[in-house]
């Protein structure tokens, strides 16, 4: 008689032993076998690694790497690349934040790379411009700032690069000239930026190189913006990329580069002027951190956002999280509760620290923490909380659509990993969108308008001045655990970006996930805080959530006051690399929500 093959039946078993993955709604998508049916698998290698945004931009880094580059060299390499693939969230016009962890030193090192508001642009100058609005615009030039992306890169690379900046350069160089096939999610937000950009035609100065830049001609002879999968190039930006690549980041401060920014500024009623570009200079600043449940977590000081992270997991470390369960009402509850009292220290005081006194390290303290956590109530909804140390700056209301220009910033995240054990956690971006609608000429880079996050209530710490960096969104995060690294990750999109890293971080260290399903669960994200911009509160803000959270939870939390809705976009987008010390291995997640992929070797 015939023996059976064991495998046929081996096989039988595993899949009678699967976990019950089998939804059963209807919605047209597949089963997994194994891990939580919401995620992919995570991606995992030995030698090095890099999650990014956009695919090619993943090969590019690891490319890198594998010709001897250091982590940061493939960083700037992506980010190089990001900036033409991906320019709806950022670019050489735009600022640049940095956590490097070096093995070399077993330290981490913060990277400010933001820059400032023109010399020659007063408070009472702008005052005029603006006329009698009271919030300055995104598009044209009052919302300008000094790029800092280049400095950026030459910082990095002057540090902790192992090639040449010409061979980071190159990849992006090359696509940019031959040209890339557009991805899905990059080609929607491209598509609603030509739209803004045409609706708000009369505010810009300048609407031909913008055009000329980022539109291609369509069958019937018109102009429109590119389409997924369309193959899309810019010349100029290779030109601009390969000037840098051949005279080093000075080139685009003190050069031909420099010069042309301040001429077309000048000629288009600009305030940017070479004088402004020679001084600016990127910053090494100390990251500074909290415990969370033993696991030590890295942001970098104002003028960004990150300590608001910070702020959050000292108030949450109070409560068993892991025992109220993943999504659950009072798990939501206090996350959202935590945010809002953190979001109130942010309005109130983050800011430029050469311009004003921020106190840091009160306001990550676990004292501090233990403190604001008192104020928060189990079976009632904080409304319009004040924000906690005894300094108080007056604000003044602002009209919606600055809220909405804070809360959703367009920005790029990319993590990479070297053989070395050298982790690199980037952030990049020219805020809302493309940017201000300004490409200086042949350049082939639109200018930023983080400008716009400036305040014009004056006493404010974030309000305007001439040589000031403005409040920042964008923050990299980097975590330790039993003095090893252990996390580089971070959360794109505005204010979501503190919320989105304690979800991570709780997802993981609280609930186990791995990096991939930490990304992949389903997000919260509360909106209506007040804001550095002079906003305040009213009343108790909006609880936002995505569809894979209950019914029951939300019907839960609207019991207990909260204004919840449920819907899609708006949640950021993540990616992170784990290191496994025992294993020696890395572990990578990436946004579903995006375009995202990671790559190891």
């Amino acid at each position: 008689m015939r023996r059976l093959s064991p495998f046929p039946l081996l096989l039988c078993a595993l899949l009678l032993a699967a976990p019950p993955a089998l939804a059963q709604n209807g919605d047209g998508g597949g089963d997994r076998l194994t891990g939580p049916d919401f995620a992919r698998s995570p991606v995992t290698a030995q030698r090095g690694m890099a999650a990014t945004s956009q695919p090619l931009a993943s090969q590019i880094a690891v490319d890198i790497l594998k010709q001897g580059g250091s982590a940061v060299d493939a960083a700037i390499a992506a980010n190089a690349a990001l900036g033409l693939m991906e320019p709806t969230g950022n670019g050489l016009g735009g600022d640049l934040f940095a956590i490097v962890y070096d093995p070399e030193t077993d330290s981490t090192y913060g990277l400010n790379a933001s820059g400032r508001s023109p010399q020659g642009l007063s408070y009472d100058e702008m005052q005029q411009a603006l006329g009698d609005r009271d919030q300055i615009p995104l598009l044209g030039h009052l919302p300008v700032s000094v790029p800092g992306t280049a400095s950026g890169w030459g910082k990095l690379h002057e540090r902790f690069g192992a090639l040449p900046l010409r061979d980071n350069l190159a990849p992006a160089i090359e696509y940019a000239r031959h040209g890339f096939p557009l991805s899905q999610v990059i080609a929607y937000y491209w598509q609603g930026n030509v739209e803004s950009f045409r609706e708000n035609s009369d505010m810009l100065p300048d609407s031909e190189n913008w055009k000329e830049t980022y539109l291609i001609e369509g069958d019937d002879g018109q102009m429109r913006a590119p389409e997924e999968g369309e193959v899309f190039r810019n010349p100029d930006l290779a030109s601009t990329l390969e000037t840098i690549a051949e005279n080093g980041t000075e080139a685009f401060y003190e050069g031909e580069i420099a010069q042309t920014i301040a001429d077309y500024a000048e000629r288009t009623g600009g305030y940017l002027r070479m004088e402004d570009l020679r001084q600016h200079e990127a910053n090494w600043v100390d990251p500074v951190s909290v415990d969370y449940r033993g696991v030590e977590v890295f942001e970098l000081p104002p003028n960004g956002q990150g300590i608001a992270a910070l702020q959050m997991l000292q108030i949450l470390k109070g409560y068993d999280v892991a025992s109220m369960g993943h999504n659950s009402t009072d798990y939501l509850h206090v996350q959202a509760e935590a945010k809002k009292l953190a979001f109130e220290d942010r309005a109130r005081f983050y800011a430029d620290p050469a311009f004003a006194d921020v106190p840091v390290q009160q306001l990550i303290s676990e004292e501090y923490g233990a403190q604001r956590r008192q104020q928060i109530e189990m079976d009632e909804v904080l409304s319009a909380p004040d924000a906690g140390n005894p300094r108080s700056v007056t604000t003044s209301g602002l009209d919606p659509a600055m809220r909405e220009r804070l809360n959703n910033g367009d920005t790029i995240y990319l993590t990479v990993a070297d053989s070395s054990g050298m982790m690199v956690s980037l952030i990049q971006s020219n805020y809302a969108g493309m940017g201000s609608g300004l490409v200086p000429d042949g350049l082939g880079f639109m200018l930023q308008d983080r400008g716009a996050l400036f305040t014009m209530e004056q006493g404010h710490p974030n309000v305007y001045e001439p040589g000031k960096r403005p409040f920042h969104t964008i923050i990299p995060a980097f975590a330790t655990k039993d003095g090893e690294p252990f996390l580089s990750f971070g959360v794109m999109g505005g204010g979501m970006q503190p919320q989105g890293h304690v979800q991570v971080l709780s997802n993981i260290v609280d609930f186990g996930l791995n990096v991939q399903a930490a990304g992949d669960a389903a997000r919260y994200r509360h909106y209506g805080s007040s804001s550095p911009t002079g906003e305040d509160m009213d009343g108790r803000g909006t609880l936002r959530v995505e569809s894979g959270v209950s019914e029951d939870v939300l019907n839960a939390l609207r019991g207990r006051g909260h204004s919840v809705s449920v819907g899609a976009g708006g949640y950021g987008g993540y990616q992170a690399i784990r290191w496994d010390p025992e294993e020696e291995v890395y572990w990578g997640g990436t946004e579903m929500r995006k375009d995202g992929y990671v790559v190891g070797y």
